[in-house]
């Protein structure tokens, strides 16, 4: 049955509902333990659930049991040891001791883009949810919480019709996540919204009861978590949604740095300007050399590529433009770098030979060690394509920076970066870098050259002690 309504305020807690463990919560597993999965189930066990961690990958489960998290996100470490001493929280490689375990099971693999087209690659999920089923002996709760094409919900069903014994009544439900690195933790326990996908009234009791945890600790802090109970469709579309409409955002900001560059304009004053307007809002209309990441690139081509299945193709065809936008952002650094190094442009391009580079970044946002499809590391590339000596140098994501692009130089400090170099690129916005003292740092660099592909420094303080700035967008 369809739950027939869908609430966007707090709901009292639906009628008891007993565990299929026989426990006083539901138990619960997250199946995938990388930024996703981890980051739930460690802050899960800090509400006070019983929780259960799979991967089939071995070295990051020893990693996680060992109380160390494989990747960078402020807190976390914490909470991890913390939830391990108090035995709340475990790990495994099993399926079926995953099986025995809970009572509801998170599916929070990867959804990468697929090398053949722009669509997700579904096989992951399709692994977690076969391994899952065929070791299940009693009633489960199936939750998606992986990104996904919108139908997956009704396929994985179908998965666990074909490999789980129709008798367990085993239920598929769905609720999307919505971590932003770098600020994960206070998102899993003080979420701006819980939305879930249902079927059934149990399938909804329990689901509640598993997120009763995130209410109780808003009711002693006076917070309200809006709570979205809707269809499968629905709740598949949210994040997706989301993400096509915070990277539209991005990318018109900097489709105005575009025009701005021409016109003589200050985008960062024209988004401040446009931003005071309450219908628009100031997030998300920072200029700069684009958005990146494991989650905007891949999901706005897999939504495009999931409407064109659909026939809904035409409606989202101003996300193809998007993507461009978001990608031309990168060769513009290149462009204002020939400038800036009174370098010629050919058919092939600049040509940077003879000159060092010192790129400040290589995450595609502060706060985290994430590199995929980052813009900063994209156009350290491009830097070294054109021939210039490039000399990286980030706060967290140097060892992954390093085996995404391994001919690049790579610093152990800001100093040593920038030391003989005839240009700077601050092309992720660390506190390090906004904060750096620009008098200093010239006295470092063998030319006083800088671009500010975040327009997050302060040009005029730049400007004053001697340095030669190019912003996004800015005159």
């Amino acid at each position: 049955m369809t739950i027939p309504y869908s609430s966007t305020q707090p709901v009292p807690a639906i009628g008891a509902v007993t565990p299929p463990s026989g426990a006083a919560r539901p138990r619960l597993a997250f199946l995938g333990t990388g930024y996703l999965g981890a980051t739930y189930a460690i802050c899960f066990a800090e509400l006070g659930y019983e929780v259960l961690g799979f991967d089939v990958d071995e070295a990051k489960i020893a990693k996680l049991a060992g109380g160390a998290v494989p990747f960078h996100e402020p807190g976390l470490d914490e909470l991890l040891r913390r939830n391990l001493a108090a035995g709340r929280l475990r790990f495994t490689t099993e399926y079926k001791e995953t099986a025995d375990f809970a009572d509801v099971h998170f599916i929070c693999v990867g959804t990468p883009q697929r090398a053949d087209g722009m669509g997700a690659d579904l096989s992951y999920v399709e692994s977690a949810v076969t391994g899952l089923a065929q070791h299940l002996t009693r009633k489960a709760l199936i939750v998606g919480k992986s990104t996904v094409p919108v139908g997956t919900a009704e396929w994985i069903e179908q998965l666990v019709g074909k490999h789980a014994p129709a008798d367990l009544g085993i239920e598929v439900a769905w609720s999307p996540e919505f971590l932003q690195e770098g600020f994960a933790v206070e998102d899993v326990l003080r979420p701006n919204r819980i939305v879930i996908g249902v079927k059934s009234d149990w399938a909804n009791a329990m689901l509640y009861a598993s997120h009763k945890g995130v209410f109780d600790l808003a009711a002693t802090e006076d917070r309200e978590v809006p709570l979205v109970v809707t269809d499968f469709a629905t709740a598949e579309l949210v994040k997706v949604a989301a993400n096509a409409f915070l990277a539209t955002k991005i990318s018109f900001i900097n489709a105005m740095a575009e025009v701005c560059e021409v016109a003589g304009g200050d985008v960062t004053m024209l988004a401040r300007s446009i931003g005071y307007d309450p219908r628009i809002g100031n997030r998300f209309l920072q200029a700069g050399v684009g958005f990146g990441g494991g989650c905007l690139p891949k999901d706005i081509r897999a939504f495009q590529a999931r409407a064109q299945e659909l026939g809904a193709g035409e409606a989202l065809r101003f996300l193809h433009e998007v993507d461009l936008i978001n990608l031309r952002r990168r060769t513009r650094v290149l462009q204002l770098a020939a400038e800036l190094l009174g370098r010629r442009s050919g058919p092939a391009g600049p040509d940077l030979s003879g000159t060092r580079v010192a790129v400040l970044g290589a995450t595609f946002k502060p706060n985290s060690d994430d590199v995929r499809d980052a813009p900063s590391l994209a156009v350290a590339a491009l830097l070294a394509k054109a021939g210039a000596d490039v000399h990286v140098y980030d706060p967290e994501g140097m060892e992954n920076a390093r085996a995404a692009q391994p001919d690049l130089t790579y610093e152990p400090s800001m100093n040593d970066a920038v030391r003989g170099a005839d240009l700077v690129c601050v092309l992720t916005e660390w506190a390090d870098f906004r904060n750096a003292d620009p008098v200093a740092l010239g006295e470092l660099a063998a030319g006083r050259r800088v671009i500010d592909g975040r327009n997050c420094l302060d040009s005029a303080l730049w400007t004053h002690a001697g340095w030669e700035y190019r912003g996004m967008g800015r005159p």
